[in-house]
């Protein structure tokens, strides 16, 4: 009897095992499946990567501070030549 027991036990364990490996292997393939249908709609949707995000954002930040360089110095040949024609109307 106590051979029966043991031998009923190693089976249960088995059939945990494989039980257990089997659940994993569904998983594994779930989360592959939800992956790779996540990745195809994704490529459908015409994203940017994080990378040429991070360029255009760099590039644009250059551009409004040169932006806000050129608008200072306009301002300033503006002062300049509001100046020049105050001093030839007056004399």
């Amino acid at each position: 009897m106590p051979q029966t027991n043991s031998r009923f036990f190693d089976d249960l364990s088995r059939l945990m095992n494989d039980a257990a490996g089997l659940a994993e292997g569904a998983r594994r393939e779930a989360q592959t499946f939800a992956k790779s249908q996540l990745e195809r709609m994704m490529a459908g949707m015409d994203l940017v990567s994080r990378e040429e995000f991070e360029a255009v954002r760099e590039m644009a930040a250059r551009a409004r501070d040169e932006n806000e360089k050129l608008a200072a110095r306009i301002a300033a040949l503006e002062a300049r030549l509001s100046g020049r024609q105050s001093e030839q109307t007056s004399g």
